[in-house]
């Protein structure tokens, strides 16, 4: 039963004429298919109350504005794109693109004629009205998730006559039970319109909260007759919805006047339909538009200017052109366009080493899960002059080296101001680890590409300059590489080549030193993992140094698990030492 205050489409009014105090109760009949309409409420000498009542049947109801109305039907969820006959059989069918593509039979063709369209061949059926579950209003599904659901009889008076309430709590006390809500999900509660007007303004004002996902709302005009009471309303979730654009947004930006987040995800809309949807949401700062299939996109123009976060993920973005339409976003700072098909970006600058004015506010960039495999991409994000945040996981890129640490330290060492990686905080010491290996390995080809220790002599050539457009910065930083790191890092001739190296234990009297032949490419991280086996000791809780036969009561700290023995310049017959 419903409450006086939360009427539905249709009513049902009856008495009962053999109780000298009659019943008056008020319930919902739209999916018994037919409403009760009152032609005479009036009381005789012995109380008792006479109500007419025609039976209505639902497909004298169903009418071309029903086109576009969302149900659902046994669990399934779609939408009314016919109401009509479908000959040779009798009465009145609907016509239902589902939202999952395989719930339907066919395409919206019946023996050959076409009665609507489907995106898909098998998204269609033809259903009977009173299969259909059109939904509720919003304040029906609202007690019912938080009403009190404690029974209580309570009389009114009609007149002069007595009339027993029946099957809904005190006005009073659930009036301040939704009074005092805040922040609410009425998700897959079957929402479908906002009801009697004013009625969710006088009885539940503070929402400012709202989950209204996976509903049956089908209209932004709905939407907007339930947030236009909704005076402090900032946060708004429709997603999975199906909406049709509306015909005048701007005569709908009142009712979302403070609406800040916005979750349009798994709803179909698509970015030329945000864009026209944009002018109801003067100042909208958070949009989430994932899984809505989107794949091309245009500049905003005198819309979303207020835009802080766009969440783009699970969509078709492939071209980097697509990224440049909302590159001009004044306050843009979080984009989030992970699960795309992205490869590449550019933005062009008038010299090497200076920053774009694209994506002007922006500080933090996600693109995990796209298909960047080039260098490239790296370092165009070093032109964002703000960047601070990047996640980009699930990429070709970081499988283009055998060992991940290392692609860490190049995105790192390119990347200028970046403070966090893959939800990893860039600490002072790994960034300057970074930035110094980087100058050293590629220390060969800047020289090779007219780099010189005297600075007069720079010459660098362009094809380097694009490839490390941050070397010269770290040159300027830390100084030219000189000839010994270079030396270091030269390759070796010899493949695979073994050193003899004897492994000792100096806090370990006990321990044995144990001599084994290892290759000089062998990384640091998995001597660790070779001496875990022999030791039994957590490659984390072990230091690591070295003693050249050549350096004598020297140790060389071996302080970087993803560099190679070769990278310490360790020799043949050198002792390594193993602290823990």
């Amino acid at each position: 039963m419903n409450a006086l205050y939360a009427p539905s489409p249709f009513y049902d009014i009856t008495s009962r004429a053999s109780q000298p105090l009659p019943l008056l109760v008020f319930s919902s009949c739209w999916y018994l298919g037919v409403t009760l309409d009152v032609t005479e409420f009036r009381t005789d000498e012995n109380a008792h109350f006479q109500v007419c009542a025609n039976f209505i049947k639902m497909e004298d109801v169903l009418s071309s504005e029903d086109f576009g109305r969302r149900i659902i039907c046994d669990g399934e969820y779609g939408t009314v794109c016919y109401v009509g006959t479908i000959p040779p059989t009798s009465g009145l069918w609907l016509g239902i693109e589902w939202d999952h593509p395989l719930r339907g039979k066919h395409n919206g063709s019946h023996e050959g004629r076409r009665y609507f369209t489907c995106r898909h061949p098998t998204g269609g059926s033809f259903i009977r009205p009173k299969k259909a579950n059109f939904g509720v209003c919003f304040l029906t599904a609202l007690i019912k998730r938080y009403g009190r659901n404690d029974e209580w009889n309570e009389k009114m008076v009609v007149g002069k006559k007595h009339v027993e309430l029946v099957g809904f709590e005190s006005i009073q006390e659930e009036q301040s039970q939704l009074n005092a809500l805040s922040d609410i999900s009425l998700r897959g509660c079957e929402v479908s319109n906002a009801g009697q007007k004013v009625e969710i303004l006088h009885s539940c004002p503070n929402i400012s909260v709202l989950n209204l996902s996976k509903n049956l709302l089908a209209s932004w005009e709905n939407v907007a007759d339930i947030a236009c009471q909704l005076k402090k309303l900032n946060t708004l979730d429709l997603s999975e919805n199906r909406f049709y654009p509306p015909s005048h947004p701007s005569l709908l930006a009142n009712a979302f006047e403070n609406l800040t987040t916005l979750s349009l995800n798994q709803t179909g809309i698509t970015w030329k339909e945000v864009l026209q949807c944009a002018a109801m949401w003067p100042v909208l700062e958070a949009l989430h538009l994932a899984s809505n299939g989107i794949s091309s996109m245009e500049r905003p123009v005198n819309c979303l200017q207020s835009l802080t976060l766009l969440n783009i993920s699970d969509n078709k973005l492939s071209d980097e052109k697509q990224l440049y339409a909302l590159s001009e976003l004044p306050r843009l700072k979080q984009l989030i366009i992970t699960n795309n098909r992205i490869s590449s970006v550019e933005f062009p600058v008038t010299r090497f080493g200076c920053s774009t004015e694209f994506f002007s506010s922006l500080t933090s960039l996600s693109v995990d899960g796209n298909n960047v495999s080039l260098w490239s991409f790296i370092n165009e994000l070093n032109k964002l002059k703000r960047l601070q945040s990047l996640n980009c996981q699930n990429n070709p890129l970081m499988e283009s080296e055998k060992n991940p640490g290392t692609v860490r330290q190049l995105i790192i060492a390119k990347i200028a101001n970046l403070k966090y990686l893959n939800k990893t905080e860039i600490l002072p010491e790994e960034r300057r680890g970074a930035e110094l290996d980087y100058r050293k390995f590629f220390g060969i080809d800047w020289l090779k590409a007219g780099g010189s220790h005297k600075s007069e002599f720079n010459n660098l050539c362009v094809m380097f300059l694009v490839e490390h457009p941050r070397y010269t910065a770290l040159v300027k930083k830390y100084g030219a590489p000189d000839d010994e790191e270079i030396k270091s890092l030269q390759p070796v001739n010899l493949k695979n080549k073994l050193l003899c190296l004897t492994i000792k234990c100096p806090d370990k009297p006990d321990q044995q030193p144990i001599k084994k032949n290892l290759p000089d490419s062998m990384s640091v991280q998995k001597l660790k993992g070779l001496l875990f086996r022999l030791l039994k000791v957590p490659g984390s809780e072990l230091k690591l140094t070295y003693e050249s036969s050549k350096m004598e009561g020297k140790e060389i700290e071996l302080e970087n698990d993803l560099k190679p023995l070769q990278f310490y310049s360790v020799e043949n017959g050198d002792c390594v030492l193993v602290r823990w």
